[in-house]
């Protein structure tokens, strides 16, 4: 018996991955607090939406784990939450990161 019939699949994937996303390879930053101490890795976006993005960078963390999100191509910064880990590849973790209150200029681009 199948875990999910196609059409409840299709509305999970929907919910999953809400929104219109955009093949991107921007350079970011993802900053945090540990041990009393400011933090900073940066890396690179593979996709991004208005509302989150996939991005590669050098750290790993927990799912639920809360960042800033520094665009390096216009200094923008947003609050993230990190909602999913993938893999670690060569370049870094996989990390799909759900904005929080991002402004219409954060991107720098119209969606």
């Amino acid at each position: 018996m199948p875990l999910l019939d196609n059409e409840n699949f299709d509305l999970h994937m929907k919910h999953i991955r809400a929104g219109v996303r955009l093949n991107s390879r921007a350079p970011i930053a993802v900053e945090w607090v540990e041990g009393g101490s400011n933090l900073r890795a940066e890396g690179y976006t593979v996709d991004i939406s208005p509302s989150g993005c996939l991005v590669v960078v050098p750290q790993g963390f927990a799912v639920g784990q809360k960042l800033t999100l520094v665009n390096l191509t216009n200094s923008n910064t947003c609050n993230a939450t990190l909602v999913w880990r993938g893999h670690e590849g060569r370049t870094g973790w996989e990390l799909g990161l759900e904005l929080q209150e991002p402004s219409r200029e954060f991107w720098g681009l119209d969606f």
